[in-house]
């Protein structure tokens, strides 16, 4: 792809989040390559900060393997989370902010040091102001499926910031083998998924040591205050108007969002 195209892809993702209306498939139009799709989030990033935005920190998708062997993928993705995009535990999601939300059940971290370059588990551990339950609102401006079948690869996903819409935090959680931390997530009352932190990566810890060496890659560093969404270990839960989602951590913690 030329620069002019990442702005004109980037241009086209802002306006789909405006509107509310998804675009074709970008993948099916442009050769694209991982490099490429960052360059496309980088310039919605850029787009979105001459607006007003603040970014608030990062996420970090496709962390298990279930979701790459889906997409023929064997790394995670990455995106940016923004100001607007920050909802109270509790609060409800106006209708009409999102096209097609679903949530994830993640373990957050918030960082007081900045990390960048080659960093271990440790150096993230030791950079962590403190981790919480959290959840992730998916949304997507891009169609997961077009007329001719084709389906949404992993450089739609990325230049689309990695699918980010929201994130709902918990409050602060006491620290433990966060391997081991896990969510109960419920729909309208109806238990929809569980399961372990270890699903992110072995440890969501590792999650952020990839962050780290990945954005030093693009000339990014995590900065102190960053709120980092460490990955998903749940199946996306699709989320109509009218919906509540509850996540029980146990002694971790609880995180809830509504959606009207």
């Amino acid at each position: 792809m030329t620069p002019e195209e990442h702005y004109a892809a980037a241009r086209e993702l802002l306006t789909a989040e405006k509107t509310g209306t998804q675009i074709p498939l970008l993948s099916r139009r442009y050769a694209m390559e991982m490099d490429d799709a960052y360059a496309v989030q980088s310039r919605l990033m850029a787009a979105k900060i001459a607006e007003g935005r603040r970014v608030v920190g990062w996420k970090i998708g496709l962390t298990s393997r279930a979701m790459q062997e889906a997409l023929g993928i064997d790394i995670p993705d990455s995106g940016i989370l923004f100001d607007d995009m920050d909802f109270a535990n509790g609060s409800t999601v106006p209708a009409g902010r999102f096209i097609q939300p679903r949530v994830e059940a993640e373990i957050t971290f918030v960082m007081k040091d900045a990390l960048s370059g080659d960093v271990t588990r440790e150096d993230v551990l030791a950079a962590t102001d403190y981790v919480c339950p959290s959840l992730e609102i998916l949304d997507t401006r891009i169609i997961r499926k077009d007329a001719e079948g084709h389906i949404r690869t992993v450089h739609d996903t990325i230049s689309d910031n990695a699918a980010n819409g929201g994130f709902v935090l918990g409050a602060p959680a006491p620290a433990q083998d966060l391997r081991w931390v896990g969510a109960i997530v419920s729909r309208d009352g109806t238990v929809e998924e569980t399961g372990l932190g270890a699903g992110v990566l072995n440890d969501p810890a590792e999650s952020v040591v990839w962050l780290a060496r990945r954005m030093a890659q693009y000339g990014q560093a995590i900065e102190p205050g960053h709120i980092i969404l460490s990955g998903s270990f749940i199946r996306p839960v699709e989320c109509p108007p009218g919906t509540l989602i509850e996540a029980d951590y146990g002694a971790f913690g609880s995180v809830s969002v509504s959606f009207a």
